[in-house]
């Protein structure tokens, strides 16, 4: 049986306006209207791309969205920054209405969409929970059945008859994801909201959305940037990209090909010829890479238990033939994971190959950016390259299920005894 169907959608925008423009625009419109014909202001709008700048004033946020989800189906939408897919949420959960197109779904829905969404902040937190189940259309008796359940769940029990106002982001996030997921709608949308929550929180999310989706049978569509929960939650998947659906299909494909297309996924620098490769006077980069040590394709996706080689080809354009070689490994939030390096012969405008082995159950899931160093035998600077090569280690899901990141920059498998 369909949850959730969405029929030709579209979503335009006008830039840097709030609703759809001028009242000459919206006067334009109208005429066209009543003559039978399409609006204009549909055939200018351009492609979402936020990082460049466009001829036109209108976007297209969503471009002909066509897919069915079935009962029961738990969806991970996955993309970058800008692809559309809170937009997307934004019309399932008829926050918003599309420019075009038609959603048809089967059954109540519940919607994070934001901290707090649906809550009113002059209304204390026992408040809210009654409201909250009443714009589902459940019956008091229903709530005050589930009520200890999702107090309990949500671990504000001292602040419950406080007005939500007065609530952290994180007390606003944890009140109003108990609710989302106890209330019993057929279909549970979330998005990225959960990051606002602790990490003891995050853990118990996403074994609650376990439990609904394979437990209690419900629909969740689930918008997350966290690639393992995406795995371990979702039966199937939707890429996006500029506000089109790329594919459709099982999570661990789509995951994969969206992680290898990833701007924080340069894993390899090739140069053409001597004279288009990185480098200066002192140094030249023909070739670095971050493989996958423990797989037959080096270009194999990265996990926490994957033996990892950094692996470069440098041509030496000094008169010294020992020099040292370095790179410190940082992660997104410019963090120094640590740093290595040794002094390497380098036979003088020969190219040498230098590899470099970090080995599996070390580094924790995150993003990680490579700075690459070159000095002398005296430790002067010869070269340095900054954002040099950029990888994501993703987690295993652990045979518990997963439940969230392991706290650290580093996760060592280390010997227990008892």
């Amino acid at each position: 049986m369909l949850a959730l169907k969405a029929e030709n959608i579209s979503k335009q925008y006008r830039l840097g306006q709030v609703g759809t423009g001028t009242l000459t625009h919206d006067l334009n419109r109208f005429w066209y209207k009543i003559r039978g014909k399409e609006d204009p202001y549909l055939k200018i709008g351009e492609s979402n791309d936020r990082s460049s700048k466009g001829n036109s004033e209108y976007v297209w946020s969503l471009r002909d969205i066509n897919f069915e989800i079935e009962q029961g189906d738990a969806v991970g939408i996955i993309g970058r920054n800008g692809a559309g897919k809170s937009t997307l949420l934004k019309i399932l959960s008829k926050v918003t209405k599309p420019t075009t197109g038609k959603i048809y779904t089967n059954g109540r829905i519940a919607s994070l969409l934001e901290v707090g969404t649906g809550f009113h902040p002059e209304m204390t937190g026992r408040e809210n929970i009654y409201l909250n189940g009443a714009i589902l259309g459940m019956t008091r008796k229903e709530i005050t059945r589930k009520f200890d359940e999702i107090v309990d769940f949500s671990g504000v029990e001292r602040y419950i008859d406080t007005p939500v106002k007065r609530y952290s982001s994180g007390m606003y996030v944890r009140l109003a994801f108990a609710v989302a997921a106890h209330l019993e709608s057929e279909i549970l949308i979330v998005d990225e909201v959960l990051a606002v929550g602790d990490a003891e929180f995050q853990k118990k999310c996403l074994g609650k959305m376990g439990d609904v989706t394979k437990g209690e049978g419900r629909t969740v569509l689930f918008v997350s940037h966290n690639m393992t929960a995406v795995e371990t939650l979702c039966n199937k998947a939707i890429s996006m990209h500029q506000g089109f659906i790329t594919d459709i299909g099982k999570p661990e494909i789509l995951i994969k090909n969206y992680l290898a297309e990833s701007i924080f996924n340069r894993r390899k620098i090739d140069s053409e010829s001597i004279e288009a490769a990185k480098g200066n006077e002192n140094i030249k980069i023909i070739s670095a890479s971050i493989n996958n040590a423990s797989s037959i394709d080096p270009d194999e996706m990265i996990d926490v238990n994957s033996n990892i080689d950094v692996v470069f080809e440098l041509l030496n354009l000094t008169k010294n033939e020992l020099l040292s070689i370095s790179f410190d490994l940082k992660n997104t939030r410019g963090d120094i994971i640590f740093g290595s390096g040794d002094m390497i012969r380098l036979t003088k405008d020969m190219v040498t190959k230098i590899i470099c082995r970090i080995p599996k159950n070390l580094l924790n899931n995150d993003v990680y950016q490579l700075v690459f160093y070159v000095h002398t035998e005296a430790m002067n600077l010869l070269y340095v390259e900054e954002e040099f090569l950029s990888f994501e280690i993703k987690d295993k899901a652990r045979e518990n299920g997963y439940l969230g990141k392991i706290n650290g920059f580093v996760r060592p498998k280390l010997e227990w005894k008892s």
